[in-house]
């Protein structure tokens, strides 16, 4: 353990030259001057300060600040045995000297695995969400295809009223035309019986006449009106020998 003299014969050189850079930052001309850092929010320094911290000290004492502050502090906390210096804190010292060591030597393999498992994890998400959405468009491709089909059966019912409505006019101009050609075959039954009828009258008509008037006809009128026949005959053949 350092003891309260070697603590503040360290303090006094720390103390003058934190005064020495306060007094150059204040003056006009001095070589280190005050200047404003860039604001980095969620930035940390040293693992665990805050960047707004370094911002409050540089703009209060200057970019020197904050470090004369931490060993002003540490200085401090150690000559007065605020911190007592004991087995503990070599113990401590070592622990963070062996975690400093394997975080510099065995971080970077542990953070390459981590980041090939991370990937491995990530391509395996991806790959699951690839597939849902693929099967997810899949189906939505399918119902566009049912709902297409649908309208496919609509018109196709369409259709099918359309051919029926042929057919039952079909079916219907095929028995009008049944019904035409039956009366027309009657009417002309009824036509043909008239005119069988009208000739049957006409030949008993004509046989009627004839024989009444070949009874009234005597055997002297025969005889006379064929000789008359017969002279108009040969008159007729002399006339048209001299001719």
């Amino acid at each position: 353990m350092f003891s309260r003299a070697a603590l503040l014969t360290a303090q006094r050189p720390l103390t003058v030259a934190a005064t020495r850079s306060a007094a150059a930052a204040a003056a006009p001309g001095g070589a280190i001057e005050r200047r404003q850092r860039p604001e980095h929010p969620g930035k940390v320094r040293l693992g665990f300060l805050p960047e707004e911290w370094f911002q409050f000290f540089y703009n209060k004492t200057g970019v020197t600040g904050p470090y004369t502050f931490g060993v002003g502090l540490i200085t401090y906390l150690c000559s007065k045995e605020i911190y007592v210096m004991e087995h503990e804190y070599y113990s401590g010292l070592s622990l963070g000297i062996m975690a400093v060591i394997a975080v510099k030597k065995l971080g970077p393999v542990i953070a390459k695995w981590a980041d090939g498992e991370i990937d491995k994890i990530e391509s395996e998400w991806k790959e699951g969400r690839e597939a849902e959405l693929k099967v997810l468009s899949d189906a939505i491709e399918a119902e566009k295809k049912e709902q297409w089909r649908a309208d496919g059966a609509l018109l196709l019912m369409e259709a099918k009223k359309e051919n029926i409505a042929l057919q039952l006019e079909a079916a219907f101009r095929e028995r009008a035309m049944n019904v035409y050609s039956e009366v027309k075959r009657r009417l002309d039954y009824q036509v043909e019986c008239r005119h069988v009828e009208r000739r049957l009258s006409q030949k008993h008509m004509v046989n009627w006449i004839t024989t009444n008037v070949l009874a009234s006809i005597s055997p002297q009128q025969e005889k006379e009106t064929l000789n008359k026949c017969i002279a108009d005959l040969s008159a007729l053949a002399l006339r048209v020998k001299s001719a």
